[in-house]
């Protein structure tokens, strides 16, 4: 039983599934008082947090409509609003050398995993711009002097705590609109609305398509694709 702390892009779509399955799982444990796996560690440390399962829910939820499957089943947890575990069974950096190893001769996720720390910042640096621009700029500049995989761990933790942080509705609009940058040049106007006038969620919809229609590797590697959608 796992509910991984990393963005789900990274999940190949075997455990996509796999969690989605096991969240569900470990709500109806929680919600239903059932004595099965109530135990275990993984379970034990969502009591309490049924908000953050409800969120990590959507995460996953997110993450497949873009690989085309539909979630039927919603998880409307409420109590402990804004709250994750505290703890990890592994660490961030820990569960991508896990999914290395277990990848190692089978698909990816549509995140490559990063080897570098660079390549781990430039997965995550729209989700970071629409929550915290000074954190933005720091890591930003701080990426750039990293060589290999030095500050990996450090830089997978910081990450995964951002990213649980719910982004304002300014922010979100900010990263789309640099992502929106990425693909504008393919967006025919036609007899549409401004793209200034689109809903975030029409500006998310579009920039995934386009993204996917055109290739455009950058964006299909960015987590932002898939979990912005997870807090509209």
């Amino acid at each position: 039983m796992r509910i991984w702390d990393i963005q789900p892009g990274y999940l190949n779509s075997r455990s996509l599934l796999g969690e989605h399955r096991e969240l569900h799982a470990i709500v109806s444990i929680i919600v239903n008082c059932k004595k099965g796996y109530a135990r275990h560690p993984e379970t034990m440390r969502w009591r309490g947090h049924q908000w953050g399962l409800r969120q990590r829910h959507r995460l996953l939820a997110e993450e497949m409509e873009l690989r085309g499957y539909r979630d039927k089943s919603p998880v409307h947890l409420q109590s402990g609003a804004g709250s994750w575990p505290e703890g990890y069974l592994d660490t961030p950096d820990q569960q991508i050398q896990i999914l290395a190893r277990k990848y190692q001769n089978t698909s990816q996720g549509r995140i490559p995993l990063p080897r570098t720390t660079q390549q781990l910042w430039s997965n995550h640096k729209y989700s970071v711009l629409a929550r915290d621009l000074g954190a933005y700029s720091d890591i930003g500049k701080k990426a750039s002097r990293w060589k290999g995989s030095q500050n990996f761990g450090e830089l997978a933790c910081r990450l995964t705590e951002i990213t649980r942080c719910p982004p304002d509705s300014g922010g979100i609009r900010n990263a789309l609109q640099h992502m929106w940058g990425h693909v504008s040049d393919y967006h025919d106007p036609g007899k549409s609305s401004p793209v200034s006038e689109w809903s975030l969620a029409r500006l998310l919809q579009e920039t995934r398509r386009l993204a996917f229609e055109k290739t455009e590797s950058f964006l299909i590697s960015s987590t932002a694709l898939s979990e912005l959608g997870a807090w509209l």
